[in-house]
């Protein structure tokens, strides 16, 4: 008998610019989401980074999710995405990531990057839904476990193919960005 899997809960959420006065909630959740967490200090530095984009996901309840990279020149870093443990499930992450690749995409990026660790299965297979492929491996990146990070990039962002897969996935969502 096959194991049917369960429809992704779609939840609406609101997806805008992070503000200063969303970094107390944005370093709440980060301690939810990560094993090492960023201060509150590091959010007030990138929110002051002309070459920073960070963007929060509100939901009913609050904050679902933020999610940040840096933009340089033609190439976009991806430097974290955090969603609420009681949003997982939801697309919530995958509809920041929308939302930074279109940004990226209008600001003239043509490439991204980022890092995730190995034992991401989730996140990885995310970011290979929007084209991003396994290029390297940071031995012992993340220090709390000494576990390895991918460094995965995708390319041609520019380009129809690119452009027509991110349009797919975004249709495919069903919901309004």
């Amino acid at each position: 008998m096959a194991v049917r899997k369960a429809e992704p809960r779609l939840v609406p959420v609101t997806i805008e610019r992070m503000q200063l006065e969303d970094i107390d909630h944005v370093v709440e959740l980060d301690k939810k989401c990560f094993p090492i967490p960023w201060s509150a200090s590091a959010y007030v530095t990138e929110a002051h980074n002309p070459s920073a984009y960070y963007i929060v996901a509100r939901a009913n309840s609050g904050l679902a999710g933020y999610a940040g990279m840096w933009l340089i020149m033609d190439e976009a870093h991806i430097t974290t995405i955090g969603v609420d443990p009681g949003y997982r499930g939801c697309k919530v992450g995958e509809r920041m990531l929308i939302n930074l690749m279109q940004h990226a995409i209008s600001q003239g990026a043509t490439r991204a990057t980022l890092e995730v660790r190995k034992r991401n299965l989730v996140a990885q297979n995310l970011y290979t839904k929007y084209g991003f492929q396994i290029v390297a491996v940071r031995k012992g990146y993340y220090t709390n476990n000494n576990e390895d990070a991918l460094v995965m990039w995708t390319n041609n962002m520019d380009q129809p193919d690119y452009l027509r897969l991110l349009t797919q996935n975004t249709a495919q969502l069903g919901v309004q960005l």
